[in-house]
């Protein structure tokens, strides 16, 4: 399971012209899941998301979390993360999970995420064509691959 984490200012999820979800200060997450990711991957990389210390303190440093700020998060399902680009010039993304594995995934993280946050997770809509806007904050942008904890 692969989260491409940004640090934003806001963000929004516009789906067939209608916006879907809207965050002011927070986290813009990108979630891709693939066929090996289980709830353990979610656990994990849910944790470390809500205390992933990327916001500035006081004195400038990044050194507090969405939790500290109070910040929001949105969760957009992203399958392209998992794309292999080894042979030739067109991805593969045979890797991906399909819609019956990732729907529960994905829906457990959101659910997991609003735990820990103690607030709702605004989201896209799995499956479908969305337009991502936000404006990155920094910018700070961060991958975190939870078959990669070392």
């Amino acid at each position: 399971m692969r989260i491409v984490v940004q640090r934003v200012k806001q963000a929004s999820v516009e789906i067939d012209g209608r916006v879907k979800s809207a965050i002011n200060q927070g986290l813009l997450v990108l979630l891709g899941i693939e066929e090996a990711d289980d709830e353990t991957d979610v656990n994990w990389l849910v944790a470390k998301l809500v205390n992933l210390r990327i916001f500035d303190d006081s004195n400038g440093v990044m050194n507090r979390s969405v939790l500290d700020i109070d910040g929001e998060v949105l969760v957009v399902s992203q399958f392209t993360l998992h794309a292999s680009t080894r042979k030739g010039n067109r991805p593969s993304y045979i890797k991906a999970a399909r819609p019956e594995q990732a729907i529960p995934l994905y829906e457990y993280f959101c659910r997991q995420t609003e735990n820990l946050l103690g607030k709702s997770v605004q989201t896209g809509e799995f499956g479908a064509m969305m337009q991502v806007s936000l404006i990155n904050d920094g910018p700070v942008t961060i991958l975190i691959d939870s078959k990669i904890k070392e």
